[in-house]
């Protein structure tokens, strides 16, 4: 229920209530005689009378305002008759004085107002129970580590709800003139020391549980990550989250990529660095909740031994206490998203500035850079301040609301005192433990909206993990031997990014073993789209691809990407060795085969002429190679697969003309293998077998490169550019 129409609602019930109050006030003479039956006949007699006025001016029936409306009274007047019997409580509402009709109503509105506050999360609230059950799923792996932690959580209770308990005793008897005893001094250390040392252990088994979780799912994102297909991975909004808002600082008049390399890594790095711990404090969270959950179970059955009056005085900060923390958990949530999407967005500015350095100073971007940066950040700055002013407010509310208790309690506490009906080390022991209970309520609310929190946070990455790649990944063929024959049948694409934009139409050719076969174009025909598909990084949007007469996605995953070796245009090297590298998802692949790889990408001179020849590391993606150096170790990382299928994305762009011969003759020396070759380069073109001529994603001329010469079309004009 909004909590608007809930209040508009509440005050129509109200009216109501008084009407049907006056009128049962003329049949109190008749009821009295009833005691508690009557209190209930006439809780029964109000809940019709609002059940029947929400049907007619409140269409869907007020069920709850009109339960809690009618029954919370009833119910605590039962209660206090039973704890003090000779308390001067009126059986009938109807017949009680104004201040207790008034305690009533507010009562049961303040529970109203907690039950109709908003909900944190807002639409997603009903996403939040099932990201919390999935987190405790995840969670029960550490069970020996929580079973102790909450083994350890009732012993600190049952010590913190003890130590109040003994002061008291021990104020007792300094008052009487008893002295404090051996047994009361050893009692009182006994609780505190108890309560210090399995709360310190409480505490530490909760963080090794919470550390063992978020390296267990660290791990499991990472893995669910790498394995996603790119269609997936280029979905993400740099900034934003797989399916959620783009960033709100695009850079103007840029397009969607169709790189199929284009993957927004700051983007997963700030969910990784970021939403992973925050999810995983909830564990930490947990142990709060339930510490004091404990405690206000615990507490509260003290204060009532001590005084029920006071105990049930007490009770009216829950609703409040509630209300006020729904309030600002709603608010809460919302800011805390935002804020993870704009420190997800900040990464995202900082990682693609530097990574462009060469750019940005080329054309003296420095400047809009640094306006693009400061205002990510000041972003980030506006939305951490207004969640600190929120906090600070709801703080304020919270102090003011336990200090009116306070003061409502010690109030009728010293009255009670006058009376005798509680002694003074009963009365600071009830004070102490009110204390500890509006800490613990206070906390266990915060605990539940934390809770929500976390697990809100949380969602991402829980999408993340229950992901699976839009392609089969489920092939199981993995023929002994592969021919490498390769049939593009009507295949139709179009990128994930731009859905509309037809990438390929209807595109059909073969690749035969033993040829190299060369893709032509100008830029966006639809070339590298070709090398995408075929190393299965989609899936087409019609046609088939198939490899030896058996689609692509028949095959076991490992198998094909053994089969089908890709060398870009742009090479991506790893933090690591020169061998690490050219071996790079290989086992047991020997020094000879990594030596005889180098050789045939015309890399070995280079590498031994450094001083630790294979070993050398080649820094941070390549950083300590030239460009050349990296596209000749990224061909020769494709080549000791020894693959069917070798795919040249504009390769050879870095190489010198060397280089580029050796590597054409070595690739027309396998005469077995099939060579898709993605060029511009004139001298390659005319190296190949075949070329395919693409135009705006249509294949236009298929032929051998002096037949394509002598049309005098497409090629022919392509080769005079």
């Amino acid at each position: 229920m909004a909590l608007l129409p809930a209040i508009r609602l509440l005050c129509l019930l109200l009216l109501v209530d008084l009407v049907v109050l006056a009128a049962l006030a003329q049949l109190a003479p008749a009821l009295a005689w009833l005691g508690a039956v009557a209190t209930w006949l006439e809780a029964g007699l109000r809940l019709l009378a609002f059940t029947a006025t929400g049907r007619l001016l409140a269409p869907g029936g007020p069920r709850g305002a009109a339960v809690v409306l009618s029954l919370a009274p009833a119910a605590f007047l039962t209660l206090r008759l039973l704890l003090v019997p000779a308390s001067a409580a009126p059986a009938l509402l109807a017949t009680a004085a104004p201040l207790w009709v008034a305690t009533s109503h507010g009562a049961a509105a303040a529970a109203l107002l907690a039950w109709a506050s908003p909900t944190p999360g807002g639409a997603a609230g009903t996403e939040t129970p099932v990201a919390i059950g999935r987190l405790v799923a995840l969670a029960c792996a550490e069970w020996p580590v929580l079973a102790g932690a909450f083994f350890v959580l009732v012993l600190a209770v049952l010590g913190e709800t003890a130590g109040p308990y003994c002061t008291g005793r021990a104020l007792d008897a300094i008052q009487h003139g008893d002295g404090v005893t051996t047994l009361t001094l050893g009692l009182v250390l006994a609780a505190d020391l108890g309560r210090s040392l399995f709360a310190g252990c409480r505490g530490g088994l909760f963080v090794l549980a919470q550390a063992r979780l978020k390296l267990s799912i660290r791990y499991r994102l990472f893995s669910r990550l790498v394995r996603q297909d790119l269609a997936f991975l280029q979905g993400i909004p740099a900034g934003g989250g797989a399916g959620g808002s783009p960033s709100p600082l695009p850079r103007p008049h840029v397009l969607p990529t169709t790189d199929p390399f284009a993957i927004p890594t700051a983007e997963l790095s700030a969910r990784l660095a970021n939403d992973v711990p925050l999810m995983c404090r909830a564990v930490t969270t947990v142990n709060v909740a339930f510490r004091s959950l404990g405690m206000v179970v615990g507490l509260w059955g003290f204060m009532v031994a001590l005084s029920p009056r006071l105990a049930l005085l007490a009770l009216l900060e829950v609703p409040l206490a509630i209300t006020a923390r729904k309030v600002y958990d709603a608010r809460h949530q919302v800011l805390q998203r935002a804020m993870l999407d704009a420190t997800a967005n900040t990464a995202a500015v900082v990682q693609e500035a530097v990574s462009s350095i060469e750019t940005v100073q080329t054309f003296a971007g420095e400047e809009e850079e640094e306006r693009r940066h400061g205002r990510a950040v000041a972003k980030t700055l506006r939305l951490r301040d207004q969640m600190d002013v929120e906090r600070a407010l709801f703080t304020l509310v919270q102090r003011v609301l336990q200090l009116a208790m306070q003061v409502l309690v010690l109030c009728h506490g010293h009255r009670q005192l006058r009376e005798g009906t509680v002694t003074a080390g009963g009365l600071v022991t009830f004070l102490l433990y009110q204390v500890k209970v509006g800490r613990s309520v206070e906390a266990l609310v915060f605990g539940h909206g934390d809770l929500l929190s976390k697990a809100a946070a949380g969602r991402k990455i829980l999408e993340y993990l229950d992901r699976e790649p839009t392609g089969d990944t489920g092939g199981s063929q993995a023929p002994p031997t592969l021919r490498g024959h390769v049939t593009f049948q009507g295949v139709t694409f179009a990128y994930p990014t731009r859905p509309k934009h037809l990438v390929l139409q209807d595109v059909s050719f073969e690749l035969r073993p033993g040829e190299v076969t060369a893709l032509a174009g100008l830029n966006g025909s639809g070339k590298s789209t070709c090398a995408g598909l075929l190393e299965r990084f989609y899936e087409p949007g019609a046609g088939e691809v198939l490899l030896d007469g058996v689609p692509l996605r028949d095959y076991e995953h490992r198998y094909l990407h053994r089969q089908v070796a890709l060398v870009g245009q742009e090479p991506v090297l790893f933090s690591g060795t020169i061998r690490d590298n050219i071996a790079f998802g290989l086992e047991g692949c020997g020094e000879e085969e990594v030596r005889v790889a180098a050789a045939a990408a015309g890399a070995l001179g280079f590498i031994l002429a450094l001083e630790q020849g294979f070993d050398t590391d080649v820094g941070e993606r390549g950083g300590q190679l030239s460009a050349g150096e990296k596209q000749r170790i990224a061909i020769a990382r494709a080549l000791v697969r020894q693959p069917a299928v070798l795919i040249l994305d504009e390769a050879t762009s870095a190489l010198d003309g060397e280089g580029d011969v050796g590597l054409r003759e070595w690739v027309r020396s396998r005469g077995t293998r099939t060579v898709l070759l993605i060029t511009h380069c004139p001298r390659m073109l005319e190296a190949a077998d075949r070329v395919v001529v693409l135009e705006r994603g249509v294949v236009v001329e298929t032929g051998t490169p002096a037949e394509l010469r002598r049309r005098r079309g497409h090629y022919s004009r392509l080769l005079q550019r």
